[in-house]
């Protein structure tokens, strides 16, 4: 009874009815692995990677067309061509994809090697295939952009991260910096972090010369119509990105 039973479940992932309800986002593609099942045919089972035409090599078979077709649909296939060519008389065929390389993403931007890499499976996501890309550079952010279906998607990796789908792009943003001069030990361009204060923007260029005054800071900022205005600023103002912080000489 126990193996009626699994005879029928594997008859019936090969059958044509069931193939037909497949997604399509499910075919098999170049470069996939597949693991071909034949009931009570050890010597039919097999692990292959379909090639560039598309096929995968069957004992009896010769080179089987699979590439375009579900799982589903290609057990079907397999199963059928098996009692086509009077094999088998009843084949029960299974087809499971093993490694997934038909698909992929683009990871450009900030990495450290931009390109094209595979989803390896269903649930790839996007912190997966920029450690594939070898993390984010320097000067990188971790709010990235992800292109899907032509509409852009803001997500910040450390707080969100979600399952990549065949055809997307993920673009790692620059991080967001300002600037720094005048009596400060260190001037020059410093990430920019969430709720900078202008205080811990002097902390991070390190802090004042002996020269340096506190109450004599101007911020330069530019305006949504590009216009740059110059302000005095205080150590509890918020920094934004691309600010220009200029610390002044005290009077004495």
């Amino acid at each position: 009874m126990k193996r009626f039973l699994i005879g029928l479940v594997l008859s019936l992932m090969a059958a044509p009815g069931i193939a037909q309800n497949a997604n399509p986002a499910d075919k098999l593609g170049v470069g996939d692995a597949i693991r071909v099942t034949v009931f009570q045919q050890p010597d039919l089972t097999t692990d292959a990677r379909i090639s560039d035409k598309g096929t995968i090599p069957m004992a009896l078979l010769g080179e089987t067309k699979v590439a375009g077709l579900t799982p589903q649909e290609a057990a079907a296939k397999i199963a059928a061509d098996l009692k086509k060519g009077q094999y088998l008389r009843n084949p029960q065929v299974s087809v499971a994809l093993t490694t997934l390389r038909s698909r992929q993403v683009s990871v450009l931007g900030l990495v450290a090697r931009p390109g094209r890499y595979a989803l390896d499976d269903t649930s790839t996501r996007v912190t997966d295939v920029i450690a594939a890309a070898g993390g984010i550079a320097a000067g990188g952010s971790e709010d990235v952009t992800v292109m899907r279906n032509g509409q852009p998607q803001r997500v910040n990796i450390l707080s969100k991260d979600f399952s990549l789908q065949n055809g997307d792009t993920v673009y790692v943003d620059r991080a967001p910096v300002f600037y720094i001069y005048g009596e400060v030990a260190h001037g020059g361009a410093f990430r920019l972090e969430q709720n900078m204060t202008v205080m811990q923007a002097i902390a991070a260029g390190g802090g004042n010369t002996p020269r340096g005054s506190d109450r004599r800071i101007k911020l330069r900022r530019a305006g949504a119509d590009g216009k740059v205005k110059e302000s005095d600023a205080s150590l509890q103002d918020k920094v934004s990105a691309d600010d220009v912080i200029y610390v002044k000489e005290a009077l004495f």
